[in-house]
């Protein structure tokens, strides 16, 4: 049975639709432990703050189980490999896998604060119960550890305690691991700005890896069960509705049914929620500094765009990095491209360019899957890159090369638009072979129209424009030496879409974009403005890479 349209959500929704979905569940549990008689003598000195505390950690349980399936990368692309029958809405929906798992970090932080807070207020009670010297209930509650008996129900024991919250926080199970679990939290999000993913990528990668902190403090949190409610036994003894009241003036030859002293314990503890071998590979150095890294692995198999993780032990033990696979999976290797980008990328390219005697490993994870898998789906796709965002389309057109090559009758793509822009002309250099390879072969085919693309230079000077200005009536590209003319400035988005939706007006249109967020709201702004109401005529889905 295939997946209807129907299912599909959009984007900008889904921070609406997730708020909605934590909101139900932490109403249920918030009912749920404000009416629940095994919690009667808690509420009784807690109020409502335990139903905010407690209801707030579910949630944080619930929550902290899903933040980890949307980077499960072997995960995603199972599910892309295994959702062949449903339609290509429903299978978008594992393209916006970082959006949910920032959607549930977000909850996380949101929740975190609601539980801390509540217990503030927790023990704030708690201590103004214990200091009590009335006959009241939360009191006379707070006295029972003089019972002789484990079966207190106040945590906090001395009326001599300097301070609550630090002796709660820093001398008990839950306190202790509450405090780490939530600075690990903190450090997390805080790294995760934009600000600090692009310009500190090390500080990111290194404090996203206290969530095995954070999920071994969690599991430990709620072991010494701080809170606690009556026993079972208890209650069917000395029942609250019918017992509460005789506690409070309970005589010394008490005789009646509710004379026994309720019983009290822990709430039981809940839960919260392959590496290939190391390679040698062969190095290709392009301009631009960019590193072409081409390797072999027995077994290995990809598709079209599809992404893996690098590691060079030489330059970092624990630091991965993303590289989308610029190979065909018609090749006996696979290869990435590296242009220097930080820190890190400056020191793998520093170190393969010194050419020592021993070369550096590299260990890879992967591959993963992508939205740039489904390009074969659509009869017709727009293809735009920004600078190295060229990457994975250059696997996509060398498999289109080998197909032709091959004769493939099974191809379902007729057409396809190729859009790259670069700052600096040296960015196209090592792409150039590539696209020569294909016209030519495309044009000894009868199909020189199937391939349309367009380079685009958005940094120039004024001796490259004297250059093209002289050149300008050769057969080839002054800059590139391809037939296609090199255009200078920006893409006329608008004008390239009525012209692709003219040219298909009963197509449907994949557009694939490797580039900047900035460019990516603007392609999709466009998909809309030139999609049609009428099924029957063209279609654009808007498809972007996402590590």
């Amino acid at each position: 049975m295939c997946c209807p349209d129907a299912l599909w959500l959009h984007p900008h929704s889904s921070a609406a639709v997730w708020l909605g979905i934590n909101i139900f569940l932490f109403t249920y549990y918030f009912l749920f432990f404000d009416r629940d008689e095994r919690y009667f003598y808690t509420r009784a000195i807690l109020g409502s703050a335990l139903a905010w505390a407690r209801a707030s950690a579910k949630c944080l349980n619930f929550n902290s189980m899903l933040i980890l399936l949307p980077v499960c990368r072997n995960l995603l692309s199972f599910l892309r490999g295994t959702c062949l029958c449903c339609r290509r809405t429903l299978r978008k929906q594992l393209d916006h896998n970082l959006t949910f798992h920032k959607l549930v970090a977000y909850m996380l932080a949101l929740l975190t604060a609601v539980h801390t807070i509540a217990h503030l207020f927790n023990l704030e009670r708690y201590n103004h119960s214990q200091q009590a010297t009335d006959r009241s209930l939360p009191a006379v509650l707070s006295k029972m550890h003089l019972q002789g008996s484990d079966k207190w129900l106040n945590p906090i024991h001395s009326n001599q305690t300097v301070s609550t919250v630090e002796y709660v926080a820093f001398t008990t199970i839950p306190g202790l691991t509450g405090v780490i679990i939530t600075l690990a939290l903190i450090l997390m999000v805080t790294s995760s700005t934009e600000f600090i993913r692009r310009n500190y990528f090390e500080v990111f990668w290194y404090t996203h890896h206290l969530f095995l902190i954070y999920f071994a403090g969690l599991v430990i949190h709620g072991i010494a069960g701080l809170v606690r409610g009556q026993t079972e036994e208890s209650m069917e003894e000395v029942h609250p509705r019918r017992c509460a009241q005789y506690l409070t003036q309970k005589e010394e030859d008490c005789s009646h049914d509710c004379c026994k002293h309720p019983e009290f314990g822990s709430i039981p503890a809940e839960p919260g929620g392959v590496l290939s071998p190391v390679l040698t590979p062969q190095v290709v150095m392009h301009p631009a500094r960019v590193l072409e890294l081409q390797m072999q692995k027995k077994g290995f198999r990809m598709e079209v765009g599809q992404y893996i993780f690098v590691n060079c032990p030489t330059i970092s033990l624990l630091e991965w990095h993303p590289f989308t696979l610029t190979s065909a999976p018609e090749e006996d290797f696979f290869s990435i491209h590296i242009r220097a980008a930080g820190d890190w990328t400056e020191r793998l390219i520093d170190t393969f360019q010194q050419q020592n005697p021993e070369m550096p490993r590299i260990e890879v994870d992967g591959p993963f899957g992508t939205a740039s898998e489904d390009v074969f789906q659509y009869e017709v796709a727009m293809l735009v890159g920004a600078g190295i965002g060229v990457t994975p389309f250059a696997s996509i057109l060398k498999s289109i090369w080998y197909k032709f090559q091959q004769a493939d009758q099974t191809l379902k793509t007729k057409k396809i638009y190729f859009y790259w822009l670069c700052r600096d002309t040296g960015a196209f250099a090592w792409f150039n072979d590539l696209l020569a390879s294909l016209e030519q072969k495309m044009a000894e085919s009868g199909k020189a129209d199937f391939l349309t693309y367009r380079l685009f230079l958005t940094g120039w000077d004024t001796s490259i424009a004297n250059n093209v200005a002289l050149r300008f009536d050769t057969a080839t590209d002054t800059v590139t030496g391809l037939r296609h003319k090199t255009i200078f400035g920006r893409p006329m988005w608008n004008s390239e879409f009525a012209s692709v939706a003219a040219a298909h007006p009963r197509s449907v249109v994949g557009v694939f974009l490797c580039g900047p967020g900035a460019l990516a709201k603007s392609l999709q702004k466009f998909c809309h403005q030139h999609s049609s109401l009428d099924p029957r005529k063209v279609k654009f889905y808007f498809n972007k890479e996402n590590f």
